[in-house]
C-alpha cells in the first residue's frame, strides 16, 4: 500500500506551481555555466530525504538494492499498456530477459537489445521496465531487455559475457522472437551504455548503438573536469563510482581491459553508428563526450548530444521530469530514423554472428 501512496504523493508534488517546487528544491544550482533543471533538483532533494542517495557498502547491498527498486518503482508509474511483454530465459535459464513489442506490430520488426544501468551492481528488468516500454512504443520496434548477472556476486567479465550471449541469442533466434536479424541495435544507460558499446565491438551484426551517459573510462589521471565539478551531491558521485568499481573489478589489472574501459578499445572504427547522450550535471559527462569524439575520429558516424540541465540517470526519470522525457524521445527518434532508413545486408555468405575480439580469445556463448 505504501508504494501507491508514494506515487500519488510524488505526482501531486511535481504538479505544484513552479514557485512552490522551487521553494522545496532550494536555490537554483549553477555549475559550469549551466543551471540544473528545477524538477531534477526537486527529485534529488526528495531522494536524499528518503535516504536513497548513496551506493552504500557492500555489506549493505541488499538494502541498497531494495531502495533502488522502490525508488524506480515510485517514479515510473503508471505503465504504458499499449506495449505487450513476454518474459524469456536465455542460455539455459541463466539470463532472464523481457521482450517488449508494440501492440499489433508485425513480425520481422527491428529490435533494440537493451542493457540497464546501475553500476553493474544494481538494477533489473523491473527497474527499467518503463524506459523499455517507452522506447518500444515511440520507436515502433521490439526491445529485448537483458537481466545480466550483477557484481559483486558475479564480477567482471560476467556482465560482458551475458551481454554478448544475449545479442548472439537474439540473432540466432530471430524467427522465434519475431524480429529481423539484420535490423538489431544495442542500447543502454550508464553501465548499460558501457555494455552496449563493448558488445557492439565484439559481435557482428548490430547496426546502431544508443548510449545514455555511458561509463567508458575506468581511471582518469588527471581527472577530467566533470569528475571534479560534479563528483559530489548529485545523482552519481565519485564515492558511488568507487564503490561500484570495487564490486565489479576484483583484479587491478582489469582496469586496463578495454571491455572495462571501452574508450581504450584498439579499434573504435568497428563500432556501428552511435547516438551518445550525456547530461550536463554528470560526473561521467566528459568521458562520454571524449569517447564520442574519439569514435568520430575513427570514422564512426556519431551524434553526441549534451542535455545541459539534466543529471545522471535521467533516462529512468521520464515519468516525473518533462526535460528527461524530451531527451529520451529525441534519442528514440534518432534510433528509429537510423534503424528504419539504413539498409543492411546482414552477414555475408558463409558468415555467421561471431566475435570481433582479438587477444581475449573466443566469444562467450550459452
Amino acid at each position: 500500500m505504501l508504494l501507491p501512496i508514494t506515487r500519488i504523493a510524488l505526482r501531486t508534488l511535481f504538479a505544484l506551481p513552479a514557485p512552490l517546487r522551487r521553494r522545496i528544491a532550494g536555490r537554483p544550482v549553477h555549475l559550469d555555466g549551466q543551471e540544473l533543471d528545477l524538477d531534477t533538483q526537486l527529485l534529488m532533494t526528495l531522494r536524499r530525504r528518503l535516504g536513497a542517495g548513496s551506493a552504500g557498502r557492500e555489506t549493505d547491498l541488499a538494502v541498497v538494492r531494495r531502495q533502488y527498486s522502490l525508488f524506480t518503482a515510485a517514479i515510473n508509474a503508471p505503465k504504458i499498456r499499449s506495449v505487450q511483454i513476454r518474459d524469456l530465459a536465455i542460455c539455459d535459464d541463466r539470463i532472464p530477459a523481457r521482450l517488449y513489442r508494440p501492440a499489433g506490430q508485425a513480425t520481422g520488426s527491428p529490435l533494440l537489445v537493451y542493457f540497464h544501468g546501475g553500476g553493474f551492481v544494481l538494477g533489473d528488468l523491473d527497474s527499467h521496465d518503463h524506459l523499455c516500454r517507452l522506447i518500444a512504443a515511440h520507436g515502433d520496434l521490439a526491445v529485448l531487455s537483458v537481466d545480466y548477472r550483477l557484481a559483486p556476486e558475479h564480477p567482471f567479465p560476467a556482465a560482458v559475457e551475458d551481454s554478448v550471449a544475449a545479442v548472439e541469442y537474439a540473432i540466432a533466434h530471430a524467427d522465434a522472437l519475431g524480429i529481423d536479424p539484420n535490423r538489431i541495435a544495442l542500447g543502454g544507460d550508464s553501465a548499460g551504455g558501457n555494455l552496449a558499446i563493448v558488445t557492439a565491438l565484439q559481435v557482428k551484426g548490430p547496426m546502431f548503438v544508443l548510449a545514455f551517459y555511458p561509463v567508458v573510462e575506468a581511471t582518469t589521471a588527471p581527472p577530467l573536469p566533470s569528475r571534479t565539478l560534479f563528483g559530489n551531491g548529485l545523482m552519481l558521485t565519485e564515492k558511488d563510482i568507487a564503490l561500484f568499481d570495487a564490486m565489479y573489478i576484483r583484479d587491478a589489472s582489469q582496469y586496463a581491459d578495454w571491455r572495462v574501459a571501452p574508450i581504450h578499445a584498439p579499434n573504435l572504427a568497428d563500432l556501428p553508428p552511435l547516438y551518445l547522450a550525456t547530461a550536463g550535471f554528470d560526473v561521467v559527462r566528459d568521458e562520454g563526450e571524449l569517447f564520442a569524439h574519439k569514435a568520430a575520429e575513427a570514422g564512426v558516424q556519431v551524434v553526441q548530444r549534451r542535455h545541459e540541465r539534466l543529471t545522471h540517470g535521467f533516462a529512468n526519470m521520464t515519468q516525473l521530469l518533462p526535460a528527461a522525457n524530451d531527451a529520451v524521445l529525441e534519442a528514440v527518434a534518432a534510433l528509429r530514423l537510423a534503424i528504419y532508413t539504413t539498409s543492411t545486408g546482414g552477414p555475408g555468405e558463409g558468415e555467421t554472428s561471431t566475435s570481433r575480439r582479438g587477444a581475449e580469445g573466443s566469444p562467450p556463448h550459452c
